[in-house]
């Protein structure tokens, strides 16, 4: 008989034990650490509503559409219990890609902040690696209050060579396919580029890291 066989069985006689002994709650997925399917949602509709309000208006027009859905969004959000910075962050985001379109005059300029943002991961992970210094690695120690010779074990030097070499190429394949798409003006690809190498690509670079870090962990931390 294991321990929770006997924690329900107590719980049957003598009511409900303390939360300290009950069986624990079952972690998040990385899914939804990430905000799940509604983050996906709430970083997915302002760049459609823009792309087809760009379609069908002008582009002040497309502007005010995709500020108010942002706004909507972001009272949504808050009213459901979601953190301010979490909430206003997406909303943001939204604003200032249409301050840009607002002041250039180019739907295509509403992904302009993605690309740049995109670009600049990419030479900060790839610069990591060139420094024998793996973004992955050094952000695993800091979180370990920074005190692990980390680099010196040959094996967590490698997995975080890995994890960040996946971020790498996540950054660079998206600022190459929309720099691609955003000298050629193809805004209605662009938006899809960005839905489609957002979420699903930044979920698949986290298991990795997620794997690098619990790799660290077995051999830094169990083992001293």
């Amino acid at each position: 008989m294991t321990f929770l066989d006997v924690n329900r069985g107590v719980s049957k006689e003598f009511g409900s034990l303390p939360a300290s002994v009950q069986e624990p709650a079952q972690k998040p997925t990385m899914l939804e650490s990430m905000g799940g399917v509604p983050g996906f949602v709430y970083s997915t509709v302002p760049v459609v509503v823009f792309v087809v309000a760009n379609s069908l208006q002008p582009t002040s027009v497309a502007i005010a559409v995709a500020m108010t859905t942002g706004v909507a969004l972001t009272a949504v959000r808050l009213l459901r219990g979601e953190r301010f910075t979490s909430a206003v962050g997406g909303l943001a985001g939204v604003a200032f890609a249409a301050g840009i379109v607002a002041l250039t005059g180019s739907a295509k300029d509403f992904f302009l902040l993605g690309i740049w943002a995109a670009l600049v991961g990419f030479v900060v992970a790839f610069g990591s690696l060139l420094v024998r210094r793996p973004l992955t690695g050094a952000a695993w120690n800091l979180l370990h209050g920074g005190k692990h010779a980390w680099r010196d074990d040959r094996a967590v030097l490698r997995v975080h060579d890995i994890a960040t070499s996946a971020a790498a190429l996540v950054f660079g394949g998206r600022f190459v396919v929309k720099q691609w798409l955003y000298v050629h003006d193809s805004t209605g690809w662009l938006a899809f580029a960005k839905i489609a190498m957002g979420t699903p690509l930044t979920v698949l670079a986290a298991l990795v890291a997620a794997w690098a870090f619990r790799r660290s962990s077995k051999r830094l931390i169990r083992e001293s």
